[in-house]
């Protein structure tokens, strides 16, 4: 497992870049031949503008989310704040980033905001799954140890056992099977290897992988099919990513805490209900 595709000297193509790449021009393919975004008065020659622009806003809202989140540490180190490549990207300040973006696209370009909404959540979820695929090659966005029982991953104490686990003798700590034949194991230099060196963890961002292309063909082949109020499409993807985000986080070791509460857990949770308050108050509209 190696972080770069290939290197020559001291350049090299990382997969976690090269993702982002393949993802960006696989939604301006999709979104170029999106006939229902074409239909409701989405300018083909706009996609282009409006996917670097959504690049930059949600790249933005990811880092600032992030950043604000570990305060503690930044305000100590101004100077990290503008080193993305040392990592701190948070997804759910990339969609708010990606929403103040496509709000302020929408006015200058006198397009409708829903209209680019819609179009974008399909591309943006399969992106998402793409980006896990350098998350996997960083070995980041990692979880627990397979050997983690099923009742400490669920009630969220991982902390207090493993610390109780290590402090076992080896003899019983050999008795943890693992419960999965999936783990993986990541080298040293990475987050994960150094968190949990050469013991197989669940891929947590494989998980994710996979159920965001499932939510990407729900979403791009079925649902945008249908004759939907504008905005409907864009709050099942919110309902939909919440819903993954929170499946996914409970098998991560290293989410955000506030108040000992996973913070992808309380996001998501206002996201998925956002999204239903929002399918029932653009249903009102008969337009």
């Amino acid at each position: 497992m190696k972080t770069y595709l290939f290197k020559i000297g001291t350049f090299e193509v990382r997969i976690y870049s090269l993702m982002y790449i393949i993802a960006l021009f696989t939604a301006m393919f999709l979104a170029k031949h999106d006939e229902v975004a074409e239909k409701r008065g989405m300018p083909k020659k706009k996609i282009e503008d409006f996917a670097y622009f959504e690049i930059v806003s949600g790249l933005i809202g990811a880092r600032i989310y992030y950043v604000l989140l570990k305060w503690d540490f930044y305000s100590q180190n101004l100077s990290e704040i503008i080193k993305v490549w040392h990592g701190g990207l948070a997804i759910h300040g990339g969609i708010i980033g990606g929403i103040i973006g496509a709000y302020i696209f929408s006015k200058v370009n006198k397009i409708d905001f829903w209209v680019l909404t819609d179009m974008a959540v399909g591309p943006l979820i399969l992106g998402q799954g793409l980006g896990r695929i350098g998350n996997f090659a960083n070995g980041e966005v990692h979880g627990f140890p397979v050997i983690t029982p099923i009742s400490v991953i669920l009630k969220g104490n991982f902390s207090e056992w493993w610390t109780s686990f290590k402090a076992m003798p080896l003899l019983e700590q050999l008795n943890f099977k693992e419960l999965v034949p999936w783990g993986v194991s990541f080298p040293l230099d990475t987050p994960a290897g150094s968190e949990f060196p050469n013991i197989k963890l669940h891929p947590a961002m494989l998980y994710e992988m996979v159920l965001n292309f499932i939510a990407f063909y729900i979403i791009w082949f079925i649902f945008r099919k249908k004759e939907y109020n504008r905005g409907v499409l864009s709050m099942i993807y919110i309902i939909s990513y919440g819903i993954i985000r929170i499946i996914v986080s409970t098998f991560r070791a290293e989410d955000l805490l506030v108040f000992g509460i996973r913070m992808p857990y309380i996001i998501s949770g206002i996201m998925i209900i956002v999204g239903i308050c929002g399918i029932l108050v653009l249903n009102k509209n008969k337009n």
